[in-house]
């Protein structure tokens, strides 16, 4: 490649019906400040385009990172989705055993407030069964001994043992009032 330098100090042979030296001259020295500003501005695109090649290699550099960034991102987000129905549906199901632990429970307290009801009505039934009982025994032992007064009164009344029919005697009034407790005002 040529230089300044080298179309500066070129030397032409002269020769019969030559060219001006001095234009010669004048065009070589323009050429050469030409060249030389070309040569600088060549330089100075190539460092242009280094600078630039650099940027660009920092853009992409820059762009992987974020591409990279954008997955990791993404990723993150989906774990973060995923943990969250993961929770969810954790919380869904302790909320179904939790229901499902108080339906049990009511279910139980039914169960065993209606048994507590039936033996209840049991001991009722049993209760009744017990005070019928007890009154019926006291109406029979009233009801004998009614008869035995009755009984007693007709033997007062009645012939001697030789007679075969006995009818009971009337009851006073007496006998039918209950008696008044003494003190009692009248």
């Amino acid at each position: 490649m040529l230089t300044p330098l080298d179309i500066h100090n070129k030397e032409f042979r002269r020769g019969f019906r030559g060219y001006v030296e001095s234009e010669v001259d004048e065009f070589l020295d323009e050429v050469v400040r030409s060249f030389e500003a070309l040569l600088r501005d060549n330089a100075a695109l190539k460092a242009q385009a280094e600078e630039l090649r650099q940027k660009v290699e920092q853009y992409r550099q820059m762009e992987e990172t974020l591409k990279s960034a954008l997955v990791v991102a993404q990723e993150t987000a989906e774990e973060v989705r995923a943990a969250a129905r993961r929770e969810a549906e954790l919380i869904v199901r302790e909320a179904e055993a939790e229901a499902e632990r108080r339906r049990q429970a009511a279910d139980l307290a039914v169960r065993e407030a209606r048994e507590r009801l039936a033996e209840a009505e049991r001991r009722a039934l049993e209760f009744r069964a017990r005070v019928r009982s007890l009154l019926e025994g006291q109406i029979e032992v009233l009801k004998r001994e009614e008869n035995w007064r009755l009984d007693e009164g007709a033997l007062a009344a009645a012939p001697p043992p030789e007679a075969t029919l006995v009818a009971p005697a009337p009851r006073s009034q007496e006998a039918e009032s209950p008696a008044e407790p003494e003190g009692a005002p009248g």
